[in-house]
């Protein structure tokens, strides 16, 4: 079954570099980031879990938790966190997923639920599509999907600029527009009427059409 925005995140348990998981409990009361990764040893790969790690202490000072994961075994992935440090210049210090009987690859529609084997004798390119990005909040629900070409590193910078937006309209009636960055207006959503809007932005919104009315981010 194909998963969509707004399910409820598969729970799995899993062996990790930093210990055994229940991936529910793991998260708790905060926000998650998984991203997978389709081997062990891939260069754009190598590049990404660097620049998240050096990303991390912005990511928890947002209540979000990050875990990796490869369809590699803990082995693997500890000669190549020793290769991430030191090309990368930051020690990973997050979880990563040994997923090395593909169970979760296919319990996010990385791989098709029929597909047989294990990680053994894969390649990447047999595990292109694991290469995903999904931001889980704290209901447990899937809140963002991503998925990129092996060729092309994910931007990181986005997917917290990303968290930013869904962690403040989960809090106040109100969207981010194109190329929102934290601190700048956002759009008081239409499901919210002038006199509602009167209520909550006291301080007054530019009105550029009935649909679309701008005010400065709440809190900011």
């Amino acid at each position: 079954m194909s998963l969509r925005i707004n399910d409820i995140a598969p729970d799995f348990t899993a062996n990790t570099t930093m210990g055994t998981i229940r991936f529910h409990e793991w998260i708790g009361d905060q926000w998650a980031i998984l991203f997978s990764h389709p081997k062990d040893y891939t260069p754009v790969c190598t590049t990404e879990l660097g620049y998240m790690a050096g990303l991390a202490s912005e990511f928890a000072k947002r209540n979000c938790k990050i875990i990796g994961l490869s369809v590699d075994p803990l082995d693997s992935h500890s000669g190549w966190l020793k290769d991430i440090e030191e090309t990368q210049g930051h020690a990973v210090n997050y979880p990563l997923i040994a997923d090395t009987d593909l169970t979760v690859a296919k319990l996010y529609n990385m791989l098709p639920a029929d597909e047989e084997g294990s990680a053994e004798g894969r390649t990447a390119v047999t595990n292109a599509t694991v290469r995903s990005v999904f931001i889980i909040g704290p209901d447990k629900r899937i809140k963002l999907m991503l998925t990129y070409p092996m060729t092309t590193g994910r931007n990181f910078d986005e997917i917290l600029r990303v968290l930013d937006s869904m962690q403040l309209t989960a809090q106040h009636k109100v969207a981010t527009p194109v190329n929102w960055k934290r601190g700048e207006d956002v759009i008081i959503v239409p499901s919210v009427s002038d006199d509602e809007a009167k209520q909550m932005f006291p301080q007054g919104w530019e009105t550029i059409k009935p649909y679309l009315r701008k005010v400065k981010q709440p809190g900011s």
